[in-house]
Formats: structure tokens, C-alpha cells, sequence
């Protein structure tokens, strides 16, 4: 053990033993497994848009969103989103601070902020306007532009400030600012460097200052707080950072390196052992905030130890540290500011971002790996499960690790098998009849219980095998594993091996025995092929196997954990769900139920079985952790908001802690249920509209309308992006979302897993809607939680009632007005157009078909051109998709036909052409299609032909053309051509057709030209 580890070992004992007498309830139980869960830090960081990794200050405003302060600027957070506020023109809204250094947060009442900055001074963030209010600095405002932190004084609107020069008062509603400290009367020996204030219930001003803590009573002065006492008054003359009054009316001080001490409603300091003084838990580092939680902590955040917890009820001192190897530990050491928010979220403000811990979701934790700590795993997967005769938990591991956890006595110890087992998973445990602990990974090992002496190689003859499961039968143990299921008499010195058959429908009916159970009257022996059941006194198997013909059978052969409940219903954990027998008959009939996927399970591989005394079913699956209650056979997903972290778990890998803890081995961790343990009341969770934008212009923060609020839309305001979240910041991911406006939505809109929710609506027309949103959380305590608001866009000036009507009648009046002029127009100029219409309808019609001719022609062939031939060709694809009937397009082209006019001019290369479009249409039948595509390129199609018969035409056209001799003038030419030959396939496009036939072309010209190649795919 390091150095460090054992310093803290030996705080952590004597911190106890010395706070056992003032504990305040030193009868409350001990959780056994306190010291070895571990704490869940969720982070937002820069990749979360942070404008800084070092975070210095959390608060939560009125409408219940967090505002981190880091060393780059100020964000507000939703859980979702962050408007980043900074130095920078291009901060959000517009809006600038003078510093983006912020060293203090202060939420006001009217939904603002006060901000105090390194050097910028003092500012308010006023919600109406989106812009930042800087007070001065100097004699009309504050002592200092560095602003260390800021507290509520007693009176209303108004706050005590801690600077760089002094302790000042600023009443909001006027905005004067007055300096407190420094005044006749103070302590002589007071440095104006002030790193707190905090005025406490019995209107006591406290300021920590550069050399101690002072103290201002009602109508008094600033004094020295002295009290007697060696190591007492050497941690009150040390640097004071943090003041904290907790529900007991104590006040914690903070210091610079003396740890932590605590002042009671009399006036009497005391120390708090193991936190106290230079060598505490603290380890000289800054205490730089408290905060007291729901469950009776303090927690203390310091400036490199991470965060001291000490437990207000049984005097035990913890840290909460960054451990490099666990990712969901705390982020950074050096942590600045505390808070908890409204839905009982612990936040703390560290160098490396802003980490969250939900104590709520504490039904379910994790005991993960770590090489760095005493009381994590040795190895991250945890393939087996078991609970010895003493209550002691055995965890099988990967590479061969064992730990043992002690839960009496609070400790943890790591076994390493040797030989061929180093490197395997441990997968059983047994206790053998001399009560030793036998454990399978690679052969058998042998532990003894007193010394955890280890001995490899316990049966020589299993040594190479994969040991899955292990059973103990008076004398004998059972052992399955790849190889069947193998017999060892302890007494005898014997070993006997039973395997599959399958000529024998009595033996074995798998060789994967995955996992051996006593059931009433048998042996049951569970496999990736079924169950065998042996029953007492019988020489061969029965087995149970999946029928797709018999509803009533085991839904699937790969099976795992088998259990009990109180009524006596058997449950079976299956690759295709959980099988239960409702009236279970040890020699059968065994007609199985089944609880699937169409009753709610999220996964249907149950991979491990446990069964609490509520008499619901625990069951662990490929990539969660579901319950189900055994009557009603509801399915509950747990998830993020009850504590469940590892996502995928071990097939068998599960037990029952001697405290009715229900654990799963996964990959990752060992998963442990509470299954009893209920979460401290809190208000729910709000769904509340965290920004809107108008024509992509965000309006102030004042104007966002809370539940059954109103947003009016007023002139061209039509474009509307409403963001919402859920405001308790637990599982965002996890948590679906849904919108709908009513009249102009048919449903609900579902929000894509992983997008922000955010609605968002163009072009609304005028009226009045109403906004539904919906978020729905997953886990035992699941729920629907929805809010609405009234959105009204205001009808422009046109389109209002009046001017609509006067329109409407006016577009009346003209309409009828105009009917009756043309009416009396057409009936003069009817007899006369109609010679003329008659005349020139005829020549229309001929000069149409001369245009119409034209437009499909090929000018240099007279063929059909590219359009009028697709058209054609569209036609025929058509038909052939109503018919049935194949046809086949051929695209030919001309061989080097830039060498024809480079070396015979372009008026030959014409006569090429036309030659060679001739040629084509010879070759034609009837109903064939012939035309130009274009440049040297001609196409074909060939209604009903298949591949055979157009590759026909096309070598004969080819051939043609080949062996032709084309006459110019005194030139004589000759041509090869290329050509692709694609078969339709239904329902493919004309498109597809088009490319793969072209694709056929080129694989001719690549192969050489002057040859017909047909599209293979």
C-alpha cells in the first residue's frame, strides 16, 4: 500500500474513533457496503461547450437552470445547451462581461445574477434586457475590482461582498454599495484582504480574511475570533476561504491550510478530527466551499484533495478524489464551489469542468476497477458470483483475479490464481465438502477460507478445460463446462464425465453446461441447447427443449439462472425471454409462460436471474437491468436516474448479499440493487421552456413563459424555435422527448435520442395555439411529466378581420363585374373568331406536328434524339413494370472517333454518324428503339429481349460496322464500336438502367474496345 494510502487509511480510523463522542446520531445503521461504492461524477466540460475546462462557480437561477463560472466566462446550462456570456463581441445576445475571469455567482429573485469577476468588479445580470450592469469601482461602488465571493445578508435585496480591500454591502434595489470593514472601531490587526463573508442566522457578520476570521456582531464592530487553545488558535490565524452555517446553526470555517474547523451556537470552536489542522484530509490544501447535503453530510470542497465528505451523523470522513483509472470519478482535484440543486444534484466546480453526482440514484450502484484504490475491483469484468458460508462476497474476475469482499469488516481482498488460470476467467465458485472454496476458470483451484492459501491443479484431468458452473451433492461435485458435465467423488478420488448423445435422447442434451441447480426432487442442468433434468434415483436425463410447434415449451434452449419465488412459480432466465411455470410440479408437465419483448422487456438474451422478498424478478440482460413484477408481470427498465452505470452484463454472473443486496457481474463492474432502498422525497422534476427564438432572435430570458404562459408572435414573427428540457439534469440522455401544437400538429412529434429538445415551427399562420411538451424519464420510478404554453401570432395589418372582409367583398363585386363584360365581349366576338379559330386550328395542328417532329428528331441523323427517347423508353419501362414483359437497353459508341475527325476533318466524322445510325436502325425490329445519344454515343432499346438476344443485335451491329467500309469523298474509313448491354430488373428505374448499362460500356472499353460486354449487377 502507498504512502498516501496509508495516511488516509489511519485518518479515516482515527477521524472515527475520536468523533464517535459528539456524533449526533451515532445509532444510525451502517450501510457495509458504504466503502465500497462509488460515487458517480457525471462532467460537463469544454467538449460540452464550456468556454474554460477550470470551473470556479455554480448557482441555480429561479427558473431552475445552472450558471457555471469558469476562468473564460459565464454559461447557462439546461442540461442540453449552454449560452456562453464572455469578453468576446460574439458573446451570447450580445452581451459582455468586463472580465471573463468569475470568481463568484449569486442567483436574485427577479431570475438575475450577481457576478463577481477577478478584476472586473461587480456585476448584475439583468434577464429583461440580456446585458450585464457593472457597478463601479472606488469610492462610489466596490472597495476592489476582485470580487471573491458573495452571500445573502439578512435583509432583503440586499448582499455582503468579499474583496480584495475589504468587506462591502450593496442593497440591489438602489444600487449603493457601502464599505463594511476598515471603520473606526475595527480590529487594528484586520488585512482588508477578504476571501469571505457570511452573515449568520443571529445577524453575526463573519469575514475570512488573509489572516484569520473576524467577526462583526449586531451593532459592533469588526473583532479578531480568538478562543484558547494550542492547535485551535493556530488554524483561526491561518487564511480564511469558506464560511458555511449548517441546519444545526454551526458554522464551518474553511482555511488556507488548516483544514476545517467548527464554531457552535455559543461561540465555541471545535475541531473535527482528521480534518483538522495541517495533516487532516485536506492535506494543506485550501478549503474553498461547504455544502451540507439531504443525507446528512458535509462536504467541503478543497483547492487539490479533491472533496472531504464528513458524516454529520456517525463522524466518518471520506474523500472524494480523481482516480485516473476510474473515468466516472471527479474530474480534477482542485475544486472550488459546491452546490445542490433543487432536484437534490450535488455540483462541484473543478479544474477539468463541472462535475454532477445524483445521491437520489443510489438503489443501484457500482464497485468498479481501479489499480489505485484499496476498495475497487482488480479486473473490470466480474464473471461470477458468490456468497460463502460466512457471508463473504467472491468475485470471479477476468485474467484469472478473484476479490473478496468482506462486508463485516469492510474490506476487500485480491486473489491472483497461478498456472494455466492466470489468464481466464473465473466462472464458479463451489464450497467443497471440507469447506474449502473451489473455484473454475481454466481447471480447478483450491482456497482455503482462513488463509486464502491457494492451490492450483485440484484435478489434474480438468487442467486445459473451461470450468462453467459448480454444484455440490453431498460428497460429489458437479462440474459443466464445455466438454458436458463431469462427476467428482471427493471420497472416492473419482472422476466421471456425462456428455450428449445423440443416439441416446436420455442422455445430456448439451455438452455447454452453463449453469446447475437443486430443484424439488432433481438436478437440473442448464445448456445452450435446453435443460436436462436428472431426477433422484434415475440413470438417464429428461430434457426440455424449444418447439416452434408447442407455444407451452421453453421459449429457447440457451438457458440460464433458475429460481423460486415466494408462491412457488418457477422463472427461467432464456435467450428468448423470462419463462416462468405458474404451478410448478417437480415431475411436470412443464408448460412454460413467457415474459418477452411484447410485454416490455427491452431485451430478451436474461442473462442472470435474482428474486427479492417483494417477490419481484431481477433479471440482468446483454445491455441492462430490468424488474418484473412476478403477479402482474410488469417490466420496469432501470436506468441512469436509479444508479444502474454498466450497460452490458454476464451471463449466470449473479447472488443475494447477505443484507438482501441483489449484485450482477458486468462488464465494467459489479452492479449492486437496493432493492428496498427508497430515494428521500423531492419536488418533481420541472419541464420548463429554457429558450425561444423568433426569426432565429432570441428574446430575453424574463419573457420565456413558464408553465400555461403566454408568448405572443407579434408583426413578421412567424418563425418560432422553442428549446425545453427537463430541469433535473439527471440521465438527459435517457430522457425522451415529444412536442406537439395543437391545430397545426396531426400527433406528437418524437425527439430524435441524443438531439437537444427543441420545437421548432416556420411560416405560422395568425391565430392562437397551444404548445404541448412532454418528457418522459426511464427507470423504476418512471414518468410522464408535460407542460404548455400559449403561443398567439398576431394577424399583420392586412390580415385582419376588416381588411380580409372588405377584400373579399371587393374581390366579389369585381369578380361578377368582369363576368358580365367578358360575357357581353365573347358573345360579339364569337361568330367572328370562330372561322378564324377553325382556320387556324388546322394549320396548329400541322405546324404542331411538324414542331413536334423537330423536337424528338436528331438533326445530323434523323433519328430520335436523347429526350424523345427516354421518353420512349420510360414508356416501355412502364409497361414492362404492369406487364411483366423484360426489355434490355444498349449503349454503343464509337471507337477513337476523335481520330476520325483529326484525321479526316469533322464533315467525315458527320457521315461516320449518320453511316453508323443507319446501320443500327437496319438492325431494328418494329417495335425496337433507335436513336442518337449523343456526340458518337447511340442507344437501343429492345422491348422483350433478354440478355441473350440483345447481346444478339448488339454483336451483330457490331460485326456490321466492323467489316463496313464508309465512304467520304476520296476518303475511305473504317470503325469499330464498343457497346454495353443492361437487362431490366423490376422495379429498377430508367435511371439505374441507364448507369449500369453505361457502367457495361465502359468495362468494354477498358477490355480493349470493339467488342459488347453485358451489366452483371
Amino acid at each position: 500500500m502507498s504512502p498516501r494510502r496509508l495516511l488516509r487509511f489511519f485518518i479515516l480510523l482515527t477521524g472515527f474513533a475520536l468523533a464517535m463522542p459528539f456524533a449526533r446520531a451515532a445509532s444510525v445503521p451502517v450501510d457495509p457496503w458504504t466503502v465500497f461504492e462509488t460515487a458517480w461524477f457525471d462532467s460537463v466540460t469544454v467538449a460540452d461547450g464550456l468556454p474554460h475546462s477550470t470551473t470556479t462557480a455554480i448557482v441555480q437561477d429561479k427558473r431552475g437552470l445552472i450558471w457555471i463560472g469558469t476562468f473564460g466566462g459565464l454559461v447557462r446550462y439546461d442540461g442540453y445547451r449552454m449560452q456562453v456570456f464572455g469578453q468576446e463581441p460574439d458573446s451570447y445576445g450580445g452581451a459582455v462581461l468586463p472580465d471573463a475571469y468569475v470568481r463568484a455567482l449569486q442567483p436574485l429573485d427577479d431570475g438575475g445574477l450577481l457576478i463577481g469577476t477577478n478584476a472586473g468588479g461587480l456585476v448584475r445580470f439583468d434577464p429583461e434586457t440580456t446585458r450585464f450592469h457593472v457597478y463601479p469601482i472606488g469610492r462610489d461602488g466596490t472597495s476592489n475590482g476582485k470580487i471573491f465571493s458573495i452571500a445573502k445578508a439578512r435583509e432583503p435585496n440586499a448582499f455582503w461582498l468579499a474583496t480584495e480591500n475589504g468587506v462591502n454591502r450593496i442593497d440591489i434595489a438602489t444600487g449603493h454599495v457601502t464599505h463594511e470593514s476598515g471603520r473606526d472601531g475595527d480590529a487594528p490587526g484586520m488585512v482588508a484582504r477578504t476571501f469571505v463573508v457570511a452573515e449568520d442566522s443571529q445577524g453575526n457578520v463573519w469575514a475570512g480574511a488573509d489572516n484569520g476570521l473576524f467577526v462583526r456582531k449586531p451593532g459592533g464592530h469588526f473583532e479578531r475570533y480568538t478562543q484558547q487553545g494550542a492547535a485551535i488558535e493556530e488554524i483561526l490565524k491561518d487564511q480564511v476561504w469558506a464560511l458555511h452555517e449548517d441546519t444545526a446553526g454551526r458554522l464551518w470555517v474553511g482555511t488556507g491550510q488548516s483544514g476545517a474547523i467548527y464554531i457552535d451556537k455559543e461561540g465555541t470552536a471545535h475541531l473535527v478530527p482528521g480534518f483538522s489542522g495541517k495533516n487532516g484530509l485536506a492535506r494543506r490544501r485550501t478549503v474553498r466551499a461547504f455544502l451540507e447535503s439531504e443525507q446528512g453530510e458535509l462536504w467541503a470542497a478543497t483547492d487539490g484533495a479533491g472533496v472531504v465528505v464528513y458524516d454529520l451523523n456517525t463522524g466518518r470522513l471520506r474523500t472524494l478524489a480523481h482516480d485516473a483509472a476510474m473515468p466516472s470519478s471527479l474530474p480534477g482535484d482542485i475544486t472550488r464551489d459546491l452546490l445542490r440543486d433543487t432536484s437534490g444534484n450535488i455540483w462541484v466546480a473543478t479544474e477539468l469542468g463541472a462535475a454532477r453526482y445524483d445521491p437520489h440514484g443510489r438503489r443501484v450502484f457500482s464497485v468498479l476497477p481501479s489499480p489505485l484504490e484499496t476498495h475497487t475491483l482488480s479486473n473490470a469484468n466480474v464473471h461470477s458470483v458468490f456468497v460463502d458460508p460466512r457471508g463473504r462476497v467472491w468475485l470471479g474476475l477476468g485474467m484469472g483475479r478473484i476479490d473478496v469482499l468482506d462486508l463485516a469488516n469492510g474490506t476487500m481482498r485480491h486473489l491472483q490464481l497461478g498456472g494455466e488460470q492466470a489468464e481466464r476467467d473465473v466462472q464458479a465458485f463451489v464450497v467443497a465438502p471440507d469447506g474449502s472454496i473451489w473455484a473454475g476458470a481454466q481447471g480447478i483451484s483450491r482456497i482455503d477460507p482462513d488463509t486464502f492459501a491457494l492451490t492450483s491443479s485440484m484435478l489434474p484431468s480438468l487442467d486445459g478445460r473451461l470450468i462453467l458452473s459448480l454444484q455440490r451433492d453431498g460428497d460429489v461435485i458437479l462440474i459443466g463446462g464445455y466438454d458436458g458435465l463431469f462427476r467428482y467423488d471427493t471420497v472416492k478420488g473419482t472422476l466421471e464425465q456425462l456428455r450428449h448423445n445423440a443416439n441416446d435422447p436420455g442422455s445430456l442434451v448439451g455438452d455447454q453446461v452453463r449453469y446447475i441447480v437443486r430443484m424439488p426432487e432433481a438436478w437440473w442442468f442448464e445448456t445452450i441447447n435446453g435443460i436436462s433434468i436428472l431426477f433422484d434415483g434415475a440413470s438417464g436425463f429428461t430434457n426440455l427443449r424449444h418447439d416452434p410447434k408447442d407455444g407451452d415449451s421453453l421459449p429457447q434452449d440457451y438457458t440460464g439462472s433458475v429460481m423460486f419465488d415466494q408462491h412457488h412459480r418457477l422463472w427461467i432466465g432464456t435467450f428468448g425471454g423470462l419463462a416462468y411455470i405458474d404451478d410448478f410440479k417437480p415431475h411436470g408437465p412443464f408448460r412454460f409462460g413467457l415474459i418477452g419483448a411484447r410485454e416490455g422487456l427491452p431485451n430478451t438474451k436474461i442473462n442472470a436471474l435474482q428474486i427479492d422478498q417483494r417477490n419481484r424478478i431481477w433479471a440482468s440482460m446483454a445491455n441492462g437491468v430490468v424488474m418484473v413484477d412476478a403477479a402482474s408481470h410488469r417490466v420496469s427498465d432501470l436506468g441512469i436516474r436509479d444508479g444502474l452505470r454498466i450497460p452490458s452484463y454476464i451471463h449466470r454472473a449473479a447472488a443475494e448479499a447477505p443484507g438482501g443486496e441483489l449484485m450482477f457481474g458486468g462488464l465494467g463492474g459489479l452492479t449492486v440493487v437496493r432493492p428496498y432502498w427508497t430515494a428521500p422525497d423531492t419536488p418533481p422534476a420541472k419541464l420548463a421552456v429554457t429558450h425561444i427564438a423568433v426569426n432565429d432572435v432570441p428574446i430575453p430570458f424574463r419573457n420565456i413563459p413558464d408553465d400555461d404562459g403566454r408568448l405572443e408572435l407579434g408583426g413578421n414573427g412567424r418563425n418560432l424555435r422553442v428549446d425545453f428540457a427537463l430541469i433535473d439534469f439527471r440521465a438527459p440522455l435517457e430522457t425522451r422527448y415529444a412536442y406537439r401544437m395543437e391545430d397545426a400538429d396531426g400527433g406528437w412529434n418524437e425527439v430524435a435520442r441524443g438531439i437537444p429538445p427543441s420545437a421548432i415551427y416556420t411560416n405560422l399562420a395568425s391565430g392562437t395555439y397551444t404548445l404541448r411538451l412532454r418528457a418522459t424519464t426511464r427507470g423504476l420510478d418512471a414518468r410522464t411529466v408535460e407542460t404548455a404554453i400559449r403561443v398567439v401570432v398576431t394577424p399583420r395589418w392586412y390580415e385582419s378581420t376588416w381588411v380580409l372582409l372588405a377584400v373579399v367583398l371587393l374581390g366579389v363585386a369585381a369578380f361578377f363585374g368582369l363576368v358580365y363584360l367578358r360575357t357581353l365581349y365573347l358573345r360579339r366576338r364569337a361568330v367572328l373568331l370562330q372561322a378564324e379559330v377553325d382556320a387556324r386550328t388546322r394549320d396548329l395542328k400541322a405546324a404542331n406536328e411538324r414542331l413536334n417532329h423537330l423536337a424528338g428528331t436528331d438533326e445530323l441523323t434523323g433519328s430520335l434524339n436523347r429526350r424523345r427517347f427516354l421518353e420512349q423508353a420510360e414508356r416501355v419501362r412502364m409497361g414492362a413494370a404492369n406487364d411483366g414483359i423484360p426489355f434490355s437497353l444498349v449503349l454503343v459508341d464509337i471507337d477513337d472517333f476523335k481520330t476520325v475527325n483529326d484525321t479526316f476533318g469533322h464533315l467525315a466524322g458527320d457521315t461516320v454518324i449518320r453511316e453508323t445510325m443507319r446501320v443500327l436502325s437496319s438492325m431494328c425490329r418494329a417495335d425496337d428503339l433507335a436513336g442518337r445519344f449523343g456526340g458518337e454515343e447511340f442507344i437501343l432499346c429492345l422491348p422483350g429481349a433478354l440478355a441473350e438476344h440483345a447481346l444478339e443485335v448488339t454483336e451483330r451491329v457490331r460485326r456490321a460496322l466492323a467489316g463496313m467500309v464508309i465512304v467520304h469523298g476520296e476518303y475511305r474509313i473504317r470503325i469499330t464500336v464498343s457497346a454495353g448491354v443492361a437487362v431490366w430488373r423490376a422495379p429498377e428505374s430508367l435511371n439505374s438502367l441507364l448507369g449500369r448499362a453505361d457502367e457495361a460500356l465502359y468495362e468494354a472499353k477498358d477490355d480493349g474496345r470493339n467488342r459488347s460486354r453485358l451489366a452483371t449487377h
